[in-house]
């Protein structure tokens, strides 16, 4: 299923105890299991859906948005069959060829 046909079709991803909670709330959630490849197509919506959701927040509400972020990007090395430890070991390694974000740096062009 493409992106394009995964936003067309009715209901988007949510975590796996939202149907729980819902039913706690006195009410009967419908849900289905993605397939393969619906799930990943669902999870970069999910990411853009959090990003958006990140960008918009107050420093107040950032860290729980940030969290929700992280949450995807950790189901979607999984689904790519990263484990947490192998996505870390990656971006250390690029951090160290490339440096991290700590120094601020803003390039505006070369000379």
């Amino acid at each position: 299923m493409s992106t394009a046909e995964t936003t067309t079709r009715v209901g988007k991803l949510v975590r796996d105890r939202i149907p729980e909670i819902i039913q706690n709330d006195g009410a009967e959630p419908v849900t289905y299991v993605a397939g393969p490849e619906e799930f990943r197509a669902r999870l970069r919506e999910k990411l853009r859906e959090e990003v958006a959701e990140f960008l918009e927040a107050d420093d107040v509400a950032a860290p729980g948005e940030l969290a929700d972020v992280a949450e995807v990007l950790l189901a979607l090395a999984a689904d790519l069959g990263i484990s947490p430890e192998q996505l870390e070991a990656m971006r250390l390694a690029k951090a160290d060829e490339r440096g991290g974000f700590a120094g601020r740096i803003v390039w505006t062009g070369n000379r």
